[in-house]
């Protein structure tokens, strides 16, 4: 009787050579639960608006039909329910551990010009346009966004940017994944560093965690503690707060038992900013619910659009003069089991050969300041911006 075949043992890699091996054209992700780097494409996923998860769903099937060994589907889908969207399963994924703090990445050299878009003072304009939608009642929220448009001497260097954000902050949702169309002139990669978790699922645990209500962070550790402080005491950011946590337990409520929703939010800090923070947990109801469907479900939560959303949708699209394209959409990836992990593309950028389009938002409820939003805007600015060696340029 012959012994039984061993199971090959998985590939065993760093988080650092996962990073290292990036190449523009891949897909790469990290959170504090693991990094991926997924190659090639075996299939593409292409589906419109809310029939996604399903699409996944039965190109995992056929993908593990196939072959493929332990298939994904990875991608982005854009801010606005006809937006660009890049879905795959890839031909081959490598797994790591967490990014080890302390990592170097080599500076990103060259002059830049920059252009936003729009100038400053028309985008604080545009806060007070919405602050009238407000006070008629037909708005109780918006989040308005405004474009840095930064052209290089030479093509960026993607993966020296990337290694920058993962550096910077280690513990964040950090991604870059092609997201090139037709019609573009170079490739185009959508790259990050999100403080955003929209949804994860593992196994029957579903985790959200809603941010809003934002303020800078400085160097001063005092001054540090009273803007937390400062956070916890405000009635316009626990407000702006409420809208976003309220939302998204009442989409997860209709997929999940046990939900747990904190009374109370925390501040979750990251290298350049403090937010406003409530990890929202349950258990999914139905296993054939995946992570991409809740994540379709959720998108887009008050925290990138407003309330209510299709109202707040058309005041983005009025008052807003560039397209978000990926900005304020997801990113992620999801198993065949239904597992997976999706965050909201802020603190990204898109970049094609020369260019950097980076996007910030502030959200604009009733008591905002027209000076505040713009100065938070400039501050989440600094995520890209310092990764970019152009810190001082929001």
């Amino acid at each position: 009787m012959s012994s039984p075949a061993l199971a090959r043992p998985r590939p065993v890699h760093r988080a650092a050579d996962l990073l290292a091996a990036y190449l523009p054209g891949s897909f790469y992700f990290s959170s504090g639960r693991g990094s991926l780097l997924a190659d090639g494409v075996h299939t593409t996923v292409q589906a419109p608006h809310g029939q996604r998860a399903r699409a996944a769903a039965d190109a995992l099937i056929a993908a593990d039909l196939a072959g493929v060994e332990e298939p994904l589907v990875v991608g982005a889908l854009g801010f606005r329910p006809d937006a660009e969207a890049s879905l795959v399963v890839p031909a081959v994924v490598r797994r790591a551990g967490v990014p080890e703090r302390g990592g170097r990445a080599s500076a990103l050299d060259g002059s830049w010009s920059i252009t936003p878009k729009p100038e400053p003072e028309v985008y604080a304009g545009s806060v007070r346009r919405a602050l009238e939608l407000i006070d008629a009642d037909e708005l109780s929220k918006v989040v308005l966004a405004r474009c840095l448009e930064l052209t290089a001497g030479a093509p960026v260097e993607v993966p020296a940017l990337l290694a920058r954000l993962v550096a910077a902050d280690p513990a964040a949702h950090v991604f870059a994944a092609d997201v090139s169309a037709p019609g573009d002139p170079a490739p185009r990669t959508l790259v990050g560093a999100s403080p955003e978790l929209l949804v994860s699922r593992h196994g029957s645990t579903v985790v959200a965690n809603p941010l809003a209500g934002s303020l800078p962070r400085v160097a001063d550790e005092a001054e540090n503690r009273r803007r937390i402080d400062a956070l916890l005491a405000s009635a316009k950011d626990r407000a702006e707060h409420a809208h976003v946590a309220a939302q998204v337990a009442d989409v997860l409520g209709g997929f999940c038992r046990d939900l747990v929703v904190p009374e109370e939010p925390t501040v979750l800090g990251t290298p350049t900013m403090w937010h406003l923070s409530t990890r929202i947990t349950g258990q999914i109801a139905d296993p054939a619910v995946s992570a991409l469907a809740l994540a379709e479900a959720l998108h887009p939560t008050p925290a990138v659009c407003g309330v209510p959303v299709e109202r707040a949708r058309d005041t983005i699209a009025e008052l807003e003069p560039e397209d978000r394209g990926y900005y304020s959409g997801l990113i992620g990836w999801t198993d065949l089991s239904g597992d997976g992990e999706w965050v909201v593309t802020i603190r990204s950028a898109e970049v094609c050969d020369r260019t950097v389009r980076l996007f910030a938002g502030a959200g604009v409820v009733a008591g905002s300041d027209p000076a505040a939003e713009l100065a938070e805007t400039s501050a989440k600015f600094r995520t890209l911006l310092r990764a970019l060696g152009l810190e001082g340029a929001a």
